[in-house]
């Protein structure tokens, strides 16, 4: 929000200056308002990307996690790319404009996005299993056991 003076019809107590939630001058006239919500998607909200990551390793496993609300299975893709690339991918698509709807605000983000993740050495890359609940997408890699070496007792002559 902008802090924006009263005689301009909205006010609020937040300054944000690179807020695009500021007055429009070519509010209310017809003609311009295609011209002002092109000007408007071209920019990202400050909540344009809501797809979020997290990676966290267990002893058993890497645990990837991704939120991507609104999503079927089926818009989504987990790859393995050169054996140790692990790659999530999605798309959101944009909800289609009915003609005799007069939209106010668009927030939710649409488009494309890609996260690749280097998986480390340990990690077994045939075991890989992804499962999507509520919105979230969990992806988990089992890790080999590391086998620690065996300690020998070498005596000490002398």
């Amino acid at each position: 929000m902008s802090i924006i003076p009263s005689f301009f019809g909205r006010r609020s107590s937040v300054f944000d200056p690179f807020s695009l939630d500021a007055w429009d001058p070519f509010e209310g006239w017809p003609l311009f308002r295609s011209i002002s919500d092109q000007f408007r998607s071209n920019f990202p909200s400050s909540s344009s990307d809501t797809t979020s990551f997290d990676w966290k390793e267990t002893p058993n496993a890497h645990v990837f996690k991704a939120d991507v609300p609104g999503l079927r299975k089926e818009e989504v893709k987990v790859k393995l790319e050169d054996d140790r690339i692990l790659q999530i991918s999605g798309e959101r698509q944009r909800e289609l404009e009915d003609k005799g709807n007069t939209w106010h605000r668009v927030e939710r983000s649409s488009g494309k996005f890609v996260r690749r993740f280097r998986l480390p050495e340990n990690a077994k890359v045939d075991q890989v299993k992804a499962n999507m609940e509520n919105g979230v997408l969990t992806v988990t890699v089992p890790k080999e056991n590391a086998n620690k070496p065996e300690m020998k007792s070498i005596d000490i002559s002398g």
